[in-house]
């Protein structure tokens, strides 16, 4: 028997066991090393068997239904999302697309093709103002009518001006009504609410002037649906009221601040919105229509125009009254607010008031806006005017018999 030391040390009666480390055939860098060396070789193979001509490039998928066409939508061409056929490469169209369309590029992701296809828009989201000239309206002269750059605006045509070609009337009601008291009505702000502008249009009597802001999503139609009605229209040009821009009257405002150039092109914008009016009016406006410098180019380009002006008498500081008389510009101004405060019995009032001032003066002028209240005082009250020996007049008959008076 072969003792050894281990046997010498061990206790007594108990057999010795070795235990003997175990070690892995490789290290951990050398683990770490095989894994990366496999997944490049796995990229390598990927990239070399796998047909991807966009080299990972981001792709857009975009689903067309192409089932129900729209009738507005051109018709379908080789590059378009119908066709059924692998599309090939090619060049983007250099035609434009239609009013309303946009142009997007779709890619196959597998073959890498690209496809330019035409899609309807929301034409009337991405239209801002003075995009398109509205077309010429229904009884419009067009030697009345000159080209700017946003659309058709007046002119005096052979010595006619537009004053007088959309005057409403007859010249028999004009020569009656220098003989009696007369009154005018002025229903403004017209033109944005369509339900408040078609109960003025068709329950006012035709004498009733309505006065139009370039606003609104067709105004062209509403003023063309008034003068068939035998309304006489005002356009209100927005102009920058004290408390400037807190209180904002609208795009194309002019203002105390720009330039005369600035003010006149902002004044096209808003002449060229319709056609078939006989003068201007402020919409808001009480500092610009208060300074001579800033006013006065304004009235004398409205008076080359063959327009006149109406004065809503907001402002008692307003200098449009003098500036009209140089230009010789037929011109009225409210004798009173008729609606300032809407209830029925205080435009009755309103309403006697002003027939008391004809009476006294043989010409009155009101202002209102289209609020239903006023609307149906209004109309009740135009009835029985006749009966009292007052007559009801356009706007241009008033102006009129104010300057041979």
């Amino acid at each position: 028997m072969t003792v050894t030391a281990d046997d010498l040390s061990a206790p007594l009666g108990q057999e010795t066991v070795q235990r003997k480390r175990r070690r892995l055939p490789f290290t951990g860098i050398q683990a770490m090393a095989a894994l990366l060396g496999l997944f490049l070789a796995a990229f390598l193979g990927f990239a070399l068997f796998h047909h991807d001509p966009l080299g990972g490039e981001p792709v857009a998928r975009i689903a067309l239904n192409s089932t129900t066409p729209d009738a507005k939508t051109p018709a379908a061409t080789p590059n378009a999302a119908t066709d059924t056929k692998p599309a090939t490469p090619a060049a983007k169209s250099t035609t434009p697309p239609a009013a309303g369309q946009k142009t997007i590029t779709i890619i196959d992701g597998s073959s890498g093709a690209r496809q330019d296809v035409v899609i309807g828009g929301d034409a009337a989201a991405d239209k801002t103002p003075g995009d398109a000239a509205p077309a010429l309206m229904t009884g419009i002269n067009p030697r009345l009518l000159e080209k700017s750059r946003y659309g058709m605006i007046p002119v005096i045509a052979d010595g006619l001006k537009p004053f007088t070609a959309y005057a409403a009337g007859t010249d028999a009601d004009r020569a009656k009504a220098a003989t009696v008291p007369t009154i005018a009505i002025v229903i403004a702000g017209l033109g944005v609410g369509a339900t408040k502008t078609a109960d003025a249009i068709m329950n006012l009597p035709g004498a009733v002037t309505l006065a139009f802001t370039p606003y609104g999503s067709e105004p062209g139609k509403l003023v063309e649906r008034a003068r068939a009605q035998h309304h006489e229209v005002l356009l209100q040009i927005p102009m920058e009221p004290f408390d400037y821009p807190d209180n904002d009257p609208g795009p194309q405002t002019l203002l105390t601040s720009l330039s005369t150039e600035q003010n006149i092109d902002r004044l096209f914008w808003h002449l060229s919105r319709f056609q078939g009016y006989v003068g201007i009016a402020s919409f808001m406006g009480a500092r610009f229509v208060a300074s001579d410098a800033v006013m006065q180019p304004i009235i004398r380009e409205a008076a080359k125009r063959g327009l006149g002006y109406f004065d809503d008498g907001a402002s008692p500081r307003s200098v449009a009254g003098s500036l009209a008389q140089g230009q010789t510009m037929p011109f009225a101004k409210a004798d009173a607010s008729i609606d300032s405060v809407p209830t029925a019995a205080e435009i009755d009032k309103s309403l006697a008031n002003l027939e008391t001032l004809a009476k006294t003066r043989g010409n009155a002028v009101g202002i209102a806006s289209g609020l239903p209240t006023s609307i149906e005082r209004i109309a009740k009250w135009a009835k029985t005017l006749d009966s009292r020996g007052i007559m009801l007049v356009p706007l241009t008959t008033a102006m009129m018999k104010s300057k041979s008076s």
